[in-house]
């Protein structure tokens, strides 16, 4: 008798949130917040969404364009929740109050990290003739400006608890991953950096723009604006192979080195390392996670 196929490995991950963390399971995903009277709120929902119930929407190079509508969606709509339960206020996020948000936040994410660096390109190309050092001084600005952006709020102290969060949701899939029970004084003994983070697929869409948008030359300015808008989901799309592909092989030295390195030093600007009360809210949202999709916690 044929053995039965063994289901394909699934990688947990999440985000940080206003005093919570938000964790993305296989099927469902749970929001974990600390509220003002230091009990912590927690909430499991199931994943609606194409990728979670196509199988279409998980083949490589397709999956990835999905997934990054679906991490927008659900971080934007998870962080809406995570500000209310912080306040103290009712736990309640309408579409109609995401998606204004999402359609915000992603025009001026484009404005000024890819159409405001073409622009400034355009303006150059007096002085680099070149298509390739052009498209390289653009690439280089964009890159500048992501480093420089993250640096510059992880100086608000807001924002750098929200960078604890982010700590301590690496340290509880860290935890998860390794086999060990999930309790807050093993889980911190991990590292705050983990090579899927979305700190790292940043880095790599930002660098495969570079090679993508090379291929483009010098085009008039209204192709080189309308290019670095619609280009974005086939980078974003390239970008999620690259960095799973990382994850799968971390012990290839050549991999290492180009894919899972910069982009754990890139998390040494977006995680701090976190207290345990809040390792113990990240891996309050892993088990309300792990529950919800069948899967055994071992805490």
């Amino acid at each position: 008798m044929a053995a039965e196929p063994r289901p394909r490995p699934f990688f947990y991950g999440g985000q940080a949130l206003i005093e919570g963390v938000m964790i993305r399971g296989r099927t469902h995903y749970a929001v974990a917040v600390r509220r003002p009277d230091g009990t912590i709120f927690i909430r499991a929902e199931p994943l609606n969404s194409f990728i979670a119930t196509s199988r279409w929407a998980r083949l490589p190079f397709i999956r990835g364009i999905f997934v990054l509508y679906d991490t927008l969606y659900l971080g934007i709509k998870a962080l809406t929740l995570s500000a209310a339960v912080a306040a103290g206020e009712q736990a309640e996020v309408a579409s109609t109050v995401v998606w204004p948000v999402l359609i915000t936040s992603l025009a001026v994410a484009l404005a000024a990290f890819f159409m405001g660096p073409a622009l400034l390109a355009h303006w150059l190309a007096a002085v680099l003739p070149d298509p390739v050092l052009l498209n390289l001084a653009e690439g280089i600005v964009r890159l500048g400006l992501l480093i420089g952006y993250i640096a510059a709020i992880g100086r608000l102290p807001e924002i750098r608890r929200v960078f604890a969060y982010h700590g301590a949701e690496h340290q509880a899939v860290h935890a998860f991953e390794a086999g060990v029970p999930l309790e807050p004084e093993l889980a911190g003994q991990f590292p705050t950096a983990h090579p899927r983070c979305g700190t790292a697929f940043l880095l790599t869409v930002m660098v495969i723009a570079v090679f993508v948008f090379a291929w483009l030359g010098d085009p008039p300015l209204l192709l080189r604006l309308l290019s670095r808008v619609v280009l974005v989901p086939v980078i974003a799309a390239v970008a999620y192979e690259v960095i799973r592909f990382g994850a799968a092989h971390p012990g290839n030295p050549v991999v290492r080195l180009l894919v899972v390195n910069p982009g754990l030093w890139l998390q040494q600007l977006t995680t701090r390392r976190p207290k345990p009360d809040q390792v113990e809210v990240a891996l309050a949202a892993l088990r309300a996670a792990l529950r919800a999709d069948g899967v055994a916690d071992r805490s």
